[in-house]
């Protein structure tokens, strides 16, 4: 039997300015160490959650030299933590960012970095539609960690409509995915849950989804509910509404191989041809 790890969500109400957020995950990290986690994930836009792109401007640096990255491995270093930033802004210096994941290893070095890939464009009826590619500039690369004691795949908040990309973490080898987010209250309310558990039935993987919650600085208002599912698609672990603070969790890495025996749904996939008449 596989021995159970600790691990950590925080739950945040990230503000526009970073040093506050980067206090506030300095606390949380202490925290989570002495429940006995040794990985930590953040939300989605943990550093600054800006208002809109002149505030993005302001505050994001480039990924060489970023005073923000410097702080977080020093955090991961001190405390001796696998600290998996869900997400922050980068500037790539042609007017737009990255929406980029960091994990860093207990020596704060990072071990890899994550672009989010889909990005949400929308028309709504009512209102001024959504275009998030005018911002960010999308990601082309899926990535999956092999950090001891499990294989990590990394996705972000939107991602988490595209099944595609799941069942490509948990057949490169993911045990565990991380779904850093920042979903709206009404799309939270609708669909948080049954997603993150469809995406962990799925794939046989634990799902470790940490959340901003409540009214920000920046006038958006977040669903909260940072979720720990298992393998099984049972939720094992829940924060209380939009508050902030921390989700623990031990993982039982025999759960995924018990799952995907189970329902063997990754080994039985075939290929297809589609035909329309």
């Amino acid at each position: 039997m596989s021995q159970a790890t600790t691990v950590a969500l925080v739950q945040m109400n990230s503000g526009i300015g970073a040093e506050d957020n980067l206090e506030t995950i300095d606390t949380r990290v202490v925290e989570a160490r002495r429940a006995g986690a040794i990985y930590v994930l953040t939300p989605e836009m943990s550093v600054v959650f800006a208002k809109d792109r002149a505030g993005l401007q302001a505050a994001a640096e480039p990924w060489e030299g970023n005073s923000a990255i410097a702080r977080l491995a020093g955090i991961a270093r001190d405390k001796g933590v696998f600290l998996h930033i869900g997400s922050l802004a980068v500037a790539l210096g042609d007017g737009r960012f990255a929406n980029r994941s960091v994990l860093f290893d207990p020596a704060g070095e990072i071990v890899s970095r994550y672009d989010k890939i889909h990005l949400f464009d929308a028309d709504i009826d009512g209102s001024n539609g959504h275009r998030e590619s005018a911002t960010y500039a999308g990601g082309e690369t899926a990535v999956v960690a092999d950090i001891a004691p499990f294989v990590l795949g990394v996705s972000i908040c939107y991602d988490l409509r595209f099944p595609a990309l799941y069942r490509a973490l948990a057949e490169a080898g993911a045990q565990v995915i991380a779904v850093p987010s920042a979903f709206t209250v009404p799309t939270g309310a609708a669909h948080w849950h049954v997603l993150l558990r469809a995406r962990a039935i799925e794939t046989g993987c634990f799902v470790l989804a940490a959340a901003q919650g409540g009214n920000h600085e920046n006038g958006r208002a977040t669903y909260g509910h940072s979720l720990i599912v298992s393998p099984w698609g049972e939720v094992i672990a829940e924060a209380d509404g939009a508050e902030p603070g921390l989700v623990l969790a031990e993982l039982d890495l025999d759960a995924v191989t018990e799952a995907r025996q189970r329902v063997p749904a990754l080994a039985n996939a075939r290929g297809f041809t589609l035909v329309t008449h």
